[in-house]
Formats: structure tokens, sequence, C-alpha cells
């Protein structure tokens, strides 16, 4: 009987091709946004410069948890005078901010991506550069386009190819010989098709798209959206409305569109605008003997978070994370800003609990992030 099971174990190596399965995980936020009422909390009359580093306190470990975090860099980085809407440029401080935050990656293809001119989107082409951070969107010229678009991420054995595309620039005009990409079928098929020359494992788009403060896709979305899976991509992420949209994984097909994940941090105030949420992603990887191999998404959630204005001397911002804050009463006092927490809270959950495919609420340690 021994002999038997030792042939039987013996033959069964033989035949079934050994296996490696890889694992890597990605976040992906929302807007990231710079209104006066924000650069204004930040700044420090002592010194003259600018600590975000209050903002990002308790969002930092979900944003330094996963192997690569991604966000919408929805302003410039194009040296004073600072200015939000309409027009933005944030302080140099944010962006050393969100790098000590988790950040990874940043995308800048968005309506105000030029507000500042060739130079307002060159100089944060150099600030990402300098600060290390992996971006794509925007480019100085066409060599710098040709060379690093699609932009290719690794992590952990996982390869990705990067797109990113705006509907526009608010009719601002895009000066030579900077390129913008924007949405334009003919030319992302023609990208997709250079993204899967690459021979990455996944393709991920990220989108600017969509009818500001609406709260489900349009027509155009769900267009687009498709066109961009029906040539190869696997991950369609989707900015730009400043309110949630509900996340769709087509489990059979190995798909998930997040049609917005609304404002990750920023100054609007009102109801729906006033937070976002955190897209987790989980991809896997098998490797067979023979180097044939087969990568799907292992597992899909969100997690909220709200943006608090602390009625303090500073009018300090802080993204919450919601599960750690819904039932906090010391950080969020005032009444008023507890109701619209919960406010967003609920309007969230009711969004998502009615629209979203496959994806629900990741469960998140109500003492911490």
């Amino acid at each position: 009987m021994k002999k038997l099971l030792v042939i039987f174990l013996l033959f069964t190596s033989l035949v079934l091709p050994a296996q490696d399965t890889l694992r890597t995980s990605l976040l992906f936020v929302g807007d990231i946004m710079q209104h006066d009422s924000q650069i204004s909390a930040a700044y420090q009359p002592d010194s003259a410069r600018y600590d975000y580093k209050p903002c990002f306190e308790f969002i930092k470990p979900l944003l330094s948890a996963p192997d690569l975090t991604i966000g919408n860099l929805e302003l410039t980085l194009a040296g004073p005078p600072y200015k939000g809407f309409p027009q933005f440029s944030a302080p140099d401080e944010l962006l050393t901010a969100l790098k000590d935050a988790g950040f990874d990656v940043l995308v800048t293809a968005n309506n105000h991506c030029v507000d500042r001119g060739r130079r307002g989107l060159e100089r944060t082409i150099d600030l990402l550069d300098s600060a290390n951070l992996l971006h794509t969107g925007t480019f100085k010229d066409t060599l710098d386009w040709l060379n690093n678009y699609p932009l290719r991420l690794e992590s952990k054995g996982i390869s990705f190819s990067l797109l990113n595309y705006t509907y526009g620039t608010n009719g601002l005009p895009v000066h030579v010989p900077n390129l913008v990409n924007r949405i334009d079928t003919s030319r992302i098929r023609l990208d997709l098709q250079k993204a899967q020359l690459q021979k990455t494992d996944a393709i991920i788009v990220f989108m600017h798209w969509g009818e500001e403060y609406k709260s489900l896709p349009n027509q155009t979305q769900k267009m687009l959206a498709q066109f961009c899976f029906n040539h190869g991509a696997q991950l369609v992420i989707g900015a730009h409305p400043h309110v949630l949209q509900p996340i769709e994984w087509d489990t059979d097909k190995n798909q998930l569109v997040a049609w917005s994940l609304g404002n990750f941090v920023s100054g609007q105030r009102d109801r729906y605008k006033n937070g976002g949420a955190l897209l987790h992603i989980d991809m896997e990887k098998v490797v067979h003997a023979d180097s044939n191999h087969s990568v799907r998404i292992k597992q899909a959630d969100y997690s909220l978070d709200w943006v608090y204005r602390a009625n303090d001397k500073r009018r300090t911002y802080r993204i919450l994370p919601v599960p750690a804050f819904e039932s906090d009463t010391v950080v969020v006092r005032e009444p008023a800003a507890r109701e619209a927490l919960l406010r967003f809270r609920d309007d969230s959950r009711m969004l998502f609990d009615k629209h979203n495919k496959n994806v629900r609420e990741r469960v998140l340690p109500k003492d911490q992030p």
C-alpha cells in the first residue's frame, strides 16, 4: 500500500505542473483638490510655510498599507501666488505630505491640469519627478509621451499599464509642446494596443469624465468603459463628478469599473461632496511551470473617507476614515459636523448598497484606521 502511495504521489508531481501564486494590493482614491480654505488652513504664520500633516494624520495608515496607492491630482503645483478655484495652484508642501502619507502614483490629466499654463504643467511634472512620485496623463512634449506612456508599474511580480485621460481642460489651451491626454476613442484604442505590447499583466485606465454632482454614470461613461474593456482594460477608474458613483465588478469577465470615487480631499462642504471612497483591490497572478499565467481580481471592496473641517483657530482640515470616526465624539466634537459625517455615511452606503455590483464595504477596526 505504501509503495502504491509513493508511486501515485510521484506520478501526480510529474503530471501536474508546479505553480506559483503572486499577490499585490492596489488602492485608488478620487479627487485631490486644494481650495482657498484648505490653503489658508495649512498656512503657518510663524514660518510662512504650509503644513499638511494634520490633514493626512488619520488616513495615512490606509494609504500606506497597500503596495500601490494611486490618486487624481486635480490641481497644479505652479508656485505662488497660491490659489484655489477656478485656477488651482497648491503649495509645494502638499506634494511632500502626499508622498509621506503613502501615495505612489498620481494621475494628472484632468480639467484643471493647465490652470496655470505651460509653466504650471511643466513645474508640476518637475516636482513629481523630484519627489520620485510616478505620474501620467500630462507631458512636457511628444518625446516625453513616447518614452513614458503608458506608464508601466510593477509590484510584487505583477505588472500594470496605467493610462489616463480627461474630457477637457475648461476651455484653456494646451501650450506647445505640452501634451494632455484627451478622451478620444481612436487615440485610446491605439494606446491600449501599445499597452498590450508592453506585455504587462493588467491594464488600468483612469478616466476624468462624467457630469459633476451626479450620482449615477451617464451613457458616455458607460460607452467609454465598455470600449476600454473591449480593447483590453481590466480596471477602469473614474473621477471628476466630485460625488460618489457606483462601483461594478464583473467577476465572470474579470473586469471592474469605479464610475466616480468622489472627493478624496477638497474644500467643498456641501452634502455628497464632502467625502469620497477608497477602492481596495487585491490582484492575484498564478504562474505555471510552463510559464503560462493568469491574472485576476481576487478581492475588491471600498471604505469611506469624510473630510472634516475643525472649528479650531486654523479651521484645520482632516481626512477621516468613516468607520473609525462614525461613533467618535473626541475629534469630531461639533454636533453639526457629526451630523454631516453621519449623513455622508448614510448617503454613501445607501447609494452603494443599491447600485454596487460585487463590491462591499471593507470591514475596518472601529478604534483605528
